[in-house]
């Protein structure tokens, strides 16, 4: 048998990686994913499941409900995408990873027809959660859309419910470039009866999730008009402005869940003060240090870059430093626009294919006012930042998931 290393090189090695290759690694249909169900003999029906699609907030909207579940006493399964440190990280079961011999022994049963298939690694990663769910007798799993949602690998699932989260311009190659058509996709994981919570409302999205979930007979539930602003005043240990929006879609969520007889509502309150800790999730708002403040936060698309930005306006330091990173097939001169020309950059490049060269970045950016200096790798981008701040200064790392995993990676 083989080794837990040898079979995660085989994964990553031998099979179309979107985290790493991008767009030759995408398959627009879920033709493979009904053969791998077929044959695992259907994992997905043997589980109860809460299916969250997109563009910001799915990630940690995930997690918040996987912490309700657990702090409940449900034996909770949790899928996410992509990991930072840990390919086991995608895999949860009360907040622990899957182990290396369940990886190693799936991959081995069934490595011939995952080659026979020319199956993508995210559809075998799928594929191995569902059937470790079923294994371990989970009482409901959180599964998390990895892209889109009407042609995603996850979208073969029966929910008990599906969560909605804020809609913007991303992975525009492939799921439309407004936000309209993007809704399109997103909607794709709306059920026939199954109801469905929308987390904000937006103009151009409202139509279409209306109109998907009136085709399915799907009760549908806008948040902003099924929670009341004082239900959002409690603590969270996940930070950030934006997570009022993530918090107030989640707890519709628990509305129609309770309704459902999932007895999770008196739970809410102390799951969500300690979200991190029940069920492992990194890189949101993640405090790193605190002289000088040193904070990571895995957001990447306009969206979700703008609310950091704003995040980082109302933070009081001496000098902002910005450890800063991009993939190739992201908005980059729209995001580059939005960065704060009065802060000094360490641009860099994360260890995947798709990332895009620091110096490529650096002379992008200095076209928008951006001045800083290049560096090959991650960790001494931020090394560089560290030699240059004095202990009131805020040193800032993201601009990609892939910049954010690097560098917990190299701490870990």
């Amino acid at each position: 048998m083989s080794s837990y290393s040898e079979t995660l090189d085989w994964l990553f090695q031998q099979l179309p990686m979107y985290q790493r290759i991008g767009q030759a690694a995408y398959k627009a249909d879920l033709s493979n994913t009904l053969a791998l169900m077929e044959i695992l003999e259907q994992p997905q029906q043997s589980f109860k499941s809460v299916h969250v699609a997109g563009t910001n907030g799915k990630g940690s909207s995930s997690h918040m409900l996987a912490a309700i579940f657990q702090e409940a006493g449900y034996k909770t399964g949790l899928y996410t995408s992509p990991h930072l440190v840990d390919f086991r990280e995608r895999i949860r079961i009360n907040g622990q990873m899957i182990s290396e011999d369940a990886v190693v022994e799936f991959v081995e049963q069934y490595r011939d027809q995952f080659s026979s298939l020319g199956l993508s690694f995210f559809e075998m990663t799928v594929g191995l959660a569902f059937d470790y769910f079923r294994k371990e007798e989970v009482d409901i799993a959180i599964v998390e859309v990895g892209m889109g949602g009407r042609l995603d690998s996850t979208n073969v699932l029966l929910p008990e419910l599906s969560l909605i989260t804020h809609i913007g311009l991303d992975h525009t190659q492939f799921l439309g470039d407004t936000l309209g058509a993007i809704a399109g996709e997103k909607a794709g994981i709306i059920k026939p009866g199954v109801p469905v919570v929308i987390s904000e409302r937006q103009p151009e999205c409202d139509p279409v999730f209306k109109k998907k979930a009136a085709e399915m007979e799907a009760p549908l539930f806008f948040a902003i008009d099924q929670v009341r602003p004082s239900r959002l005043y409690m603590e969270l240990d996940l930070k950030g402005a934006y997570q009022e929006n993530n918090l107030r879609g989640v707890l519709a969520a628990v509305d129609q869940l309770q309704a459902k007889g999932w007895d999770i509502q008196a739970s809410v309150e102390k799951a969500l003060s300690q979200v991190c800790a029940l069920t492992g999730l990194r890189g949101r708002w993640e405090i790193l240090s605190r002289k000088p403040l040193t904070i990571c936060d895995t957001g990447h698309n306009f969206t979700g870059i703008q609310a950091l930005m704003e995040q980082i306006k109302g933070l009081s330091y001496r000098q902002l430093h910005i450890v800063w990173g991009m993939v190739g097939d992201k908005q980059i001169k729209d995001i580059l626009r939005i960065l704060p020309q009065s802060a000094f950059y360490y641009f860099t490049k994360a260890e995947i294919p798709r990332a895009l060269d620091a110096e490529t970045l650096k002379r992008e950016a200095l076209k928008f006012g951006l001045a800083g200096k290049a560096y090959a790798d991650v960790p001494s981008a931020v090394k560089a930042a560290q030699e240059h701040t004095l202990s009131d200064d805020l040193i800032f790392i993201g601009g990609s998931t892939f910049v954010v995993a690097d560098y917990l990676a190299h701490i870990a």
